[in-house]
């Protein structure tokens, strides 16, 4: 079965790994739904341009992940969504005692609980069209942990949990639920990142990269947003039909160790 003609939701998708997987998806054929938080004529351009390269459906729809309103409005006004891709996130990093209630609120709010309304919102008409895929980005940080990252280690591990329940309550649907769980991956925010990290630690680009952002990634490599949409639509495929409730480790061996 083509996947030519599905239309995918994608959260979190103007930037990063979300318009990594936009894009993969559409070479596919998918129709997709971008999204994000701004709404201004960059982000429309975005869909446009998707539309106009690879022959598919494309519209942006700005919505407030961190507001479940929002989060079952996009579902809504996509109008059709055979694919959810529950991407959107954010991170802060601090000690448990300094981490501010907002910052954790925020990140359990748009890394976790917007994939929960979007999945409530979705699954309804997935199942009066009797197909459906749901995808949620987790990370490494779901199956592992880090100091400083409490938030986002717990709402990842509550991705991960998430997904499962889903599968379980979809089995005996033609309707799949599985989570992907990515490592270091050199997107636009990662690579902002790079110069604030050489003059903390007083080292060269690549040394900060080996030493520092790919110390606990054993390929010493970064995953690609490529990579990530390549995944998805493998789990969108019949060929993984069967696959449900699982988590697939894009990580270079992170997990393995």
């Amino acid at each position: 079965m083509s996947l030519a003609g599905k239309t995918a939701v994608i959260t979190g998708s103007n930037s990063g790994i979300g318009l990594g997987i936009a894009r993969e998806m559409a070479k596919a054929g998918v129709n997709v739904v971008l999204n994000s938080f701004t709404d201004n004529a960059g982000d429309h351009a975005l869909a446009a341009d998707i539309a106009t390269e690879f022959g598919v459906e494309a519209r942006y729809i700005s919505a407030d992940m961190s507001k479940s309103a929002d989060c079952r409005r996009l579902i809504v006004e996509a109008g059709r969504c055979d694919i959810l891709v529950n991407n959107a996130g954010i991170q802060h990093v601090a000690p448990i005692e300094d981490f501010p209630a907002d910052k954790w609120d925020a990140i359990i709010a748009i890394n976790l609980s917007s994939a929960f309304h979007t999945t409530a919102a979705a699954l309804p008409n997935m199942r009066i069209n009797g197909w459906g895929r749901i995808v949620n980005i987790a990370s490494a940080h779901g199956l592992t942990a880090s100091p400083y990252k409490s938030a986002y280690v717990a709402a990842k591990h509550g991705i991960v949990g998430m997904t499962k329940v889903v599968a379980l309550e979809t089995a005996q649907e033609p309707i799949t639920a599985n989570a992907i769980c990515p490592g270091y991956v050199l997107t636009p925010l990662v690579e902002a990142q790079i110069p604030e990290t050489m003059k903390e630690y007083g080292m060269d680009r690549e040394t900060v990269i080996q030493d520092v952002m790919l110390a606990r990634q054993p390929s010493k490599e970064f995953a690609t947003v490529e990579q990530l949409g390549g995944t998805v639509n493998f789990l969108c495929s019949d060929a993984a039909a069967q696959i449900t409730g699982t988590t697939i480790s894009v990580d270079g061996g992170w997990t393995a160790l």
